[in-house]
């Protein structure tokens, strides 16, 4: 079982969950999705970050910014780098490139890398993994085909007992291309705003 305390009070995720954060722009949807794999972090989960905006430099030292999740298992999904062009990269121990948003096999192979790299050479059998952003994939390509590759991805996911948390901005997709999508997910955290600050709701998720 997973445990948000840390983050949304009272709930508890089974393994093999994925999980849809959904809201407008600058509502802190992304801060929620990193808080829920820093808070696994810190209980020995192992963290799996699909960054499809920022690099992999920049995601783990907002991964890491205060230093506690130095030596945690973690490893990131880059499918930014390469795109941009910016001289020659390689994988490491952390850090595996697709070539681009739009290479989701790519993306796929790295990240069943990951997890079974996490599983079973480090013996760390409770994994989140974050994808960040399902609007970006969708900027790219077709939502046929981001739907396939979703199916495919949560299916990883499920197999491998891990919680799935993906980002989506509500607000730059139609109605129905949000209802579509939803299909393939077990829970959704939706983000509002507010006047003061982000009102979060759950749908689909396990109160204890």
């Amino acid at each position: 079982m997973y445990d948000l305390v840390d983050v949304l009070p009272d709930v508890e995720i089974d393994p093999g969950t994925n999980v849809l954060v959904a809201g407008p722009p600058m509502t802190g949807k992304r801060q929620v999705a990193y808080d829920i794999l820093t808070s696994g972090a810190s209980r020995g989960n192992g963290s799996i970050v699909v960054t499809t905006k920022d690099s992999a430099d920049k995601v783990l030292e907002r991964f890491d910014d205060d230093g506690r999740h130095e030596d945690s298992p973690v490893g990131v999904v880059d499918c930014v780098t390469k795109q941009r062009g910016i001289g020659t990269v390689e994988d490491d121990p952390r850090i595996k490139y697709a070539s681009s948003p739009v290479d989701m096999t790519g993306i796929g192979i790295k990240l069943s890398a990951f997890l079974q790299e996490f599983y079973e050479g480090r013996g760390v059998t409770e994994n989140r993994v974050l994808l960040h952003s399902v609007s970006t994939l969708l900027m790219y390509s077709d939502l046929q085909t981001v739907f396939r590759f979703l199916h495919v991805f949560t299916g990883r996911i499920q197999s491998a007992d891990a919680l799935g948390i993906y980002v989506i901005d509500s607000t730059a997709h139609d109605d129905q291309t949000m209802n579509t999508l939803k299909q393939l997910f077990d829970g959704i955290i939706e983000i509002q705003a507010g006047d003061s600050e982000p009102e979060i709701r759950t749908a689909g998720l396990t109160s204890t």
